[in-house]
């Protein structure tokens, strides 16, 4: 018997209808909400389709400008998820200080994050006399575990392919009922990946198990032999930590203090290039202090006060993390007057806040590095955490454990390009030309690569003494 189109039509679109409310009414973080928390409104939003949620109204170019028309506080939903999105000044203060107990991860994670920030990165990564001794953290993580430069070449290749995948927004992780077919092939390469990284990974760990006479320097030797002695993950933990961990910990680490430290500083050069007096200012003052006779060393850099200020006003237009990372509420909070249930996703629009008039004036979306200098606008500002209107590295409990190491390479390698090197757009092209136009995704990239000529500009010596 056949069915009648409209019948078949409307009975599928009441069907959809049902399964929405029931839906609303079961997921998106909501279930464990308090009848007094209930009272509170939710923050602004637009409107949603059945299913999809706000999925169809998202595009490359407007994930990061989202809000411009909602408010400095919105949500959204993907699928059946519900996230919310802060792009003000106040959000983040909000968000990262006084909830931060209401957004933290399971007791596993928290014991390994703090055996890793405070006894593992402080001391034997990130303090001052291992940046002293090694500026890589290749060479702080694998020290004598070298893999030469073909495994160099494959561990960069695998980190670029995580950081792309990691930035697709993958349907499947939304509309859970289409996720066993990963429809974009996400899932499948990210398993690959993993295998690939896995077996690496294992080769350095048994090299370096084989090893006699190691002495644990590094931070792989370190954690290596935490494993072999069974020790806690950390006071009153029961559970050890494990090559899963070690695993885990060092792919972190990597993934994130490579990408986003190159895109930094090709976005830095990009913005001088573009400011050819900004440029010849962070030149001079280079001249001054170092010379045209050796290359920059870290020794030089807290004389380098422009530089410091280019590097600022870098972070601030091109935060390497648009969207910071996502925090989940472990518990029904309350954020400038608005509801957030237990299960929503927490974004902060660092990308926005950074840009926002209210916090730096009506040149905010100008690059001009003058505003950080002694006298300027924003001198105290700093991207250490405590200044909300300027945070590359996050806030908080949150704050990125990498953020001394991170600071010290980006600035290091903007003075030595500048420093060394005179640059030159190709032919035709002008400076206020360039194409400066962003590709987003988990970290926020350029569009199109930067292509430019470049000369030496310093003594021969400078040079012949930096191949020795």
């Amino acid at each position: 018997m056949d069915v009648p189109l409209p019948l078949l039509l409307g009975s599928l679109a009441v069907s959809v209808a049902v399964w929405y409310l029931v839906a609303r009414h079961r997921g998106g973080g909501e279930a464990g909400t308090t009848k007094k928390a209930k009272a509170r409104p939710l923050p602004p939003g637009p409107w949603a389709w059945p299913v999809l949620g706000n999925l169809p109204q998202l595009g490359a170019a407007r994930d990061v400008r989202a809000g411009e028309t909602v408010g400095p506080l919105f949500r959204l939903q993907f699928g059946r998820r519900w996230w919310r999105w802060g792009r003000q000044l106040q959000q983040p203060a909000a968000q990262l200080r006084r909830r931060a107990r209401g957004q933290l991860p399971g007791p596993r994670v928290r014991a390994l994050r703090r055996q890793v920030r405070c006894a593992l990165c402080a001391l034997h990564l990130f303090s001052g006399k291992a940046l002293a001794r090694a500026p890589t953290v290749g060479r702080r993580v694998f020290a004598a575990a070298d893999g030469g430069e073909a495994g160099a070449r494959e561990f960069k290749e695998m980190v670029v392919e995580l950081m792309q995948l990691a930035g697709v927004f993958n349907v499947g992780d939304f509309v859970p009922a289409l996720a066993w077919l990963d429809p974009q092939g996400v899932v499948g390469k990210m398993k690959r990946l993993h295998r690939r990284y896995d077996a690496m990974m294992d080769g350095i760990i048994r090299e370096r198990e084989k090893a006699a006479g190691d002495g644990g320097r590094d931070l792989l030797g370190v954690m290596l032999a935490r494993m072999r002695d069974q020790q806690p993950l950390a006071d009153g933990e029961d559970g050890c930590i494990n090559e899963t961990d070690i695993k885990a910990l060092l792919l972190n680490l990597f993934t994130a203090g490579t990408d986003t430290t190159s895109s930094t500083v090709e976005w830095a050069m990009a913005e001088l290039i573009r400011h050819p007096d900004v440029l010849a200012k962070a030149q001079g003052e280079l001249d001054a202090v170092v010379g045209r006779g050796r290359l920059v060393s870290e020794s030089d850099l807290p004389r380098l006060t422009y530089l410091a200020a280019v590097i600022k006003e870098t972070f601030r237009l091109h935060p390497s993390t648009p969207l910071s990372l996502p925090r989940v509420a472990a518990e029904d909070c309350e954020v400038e007057g608005y509801r957030v249930p237990r299960g929503t996703t927490l974004l902060v629009n660092v990308w926005a806040i950074a840009r926002d008039p209210a916090a730096w004036g009506e040149d905010a979306l100008e690059f001009r590095p003058a505003r950080f200098l002694p006298g300027g606008a924003h001198a105290a500002v700093d991207v250490k955490g405590g200044d909300f209107e300027l945070i590359p590295f996050g806030a908080g409990r949150r704050i990125c454990a990498g953020l001394s190491w991170g600071l010290r390479v980006v600035t290091l390698m903007t003075a030595t390009l500048v420093h060394a090197l005179d640059w030159e757009l190709p032919e035709g092209v002008a400076a206020d030309k360039v194409d400066m136009e962003e590709a987003y995704g988990l970290t926020l990239q350029r569009a199109v690569p930067l292509m430019v000529r470049t000369k030496p500009r310093l003594l021969p010596a400078a040079y012949a003494y930096a191949a020795e």
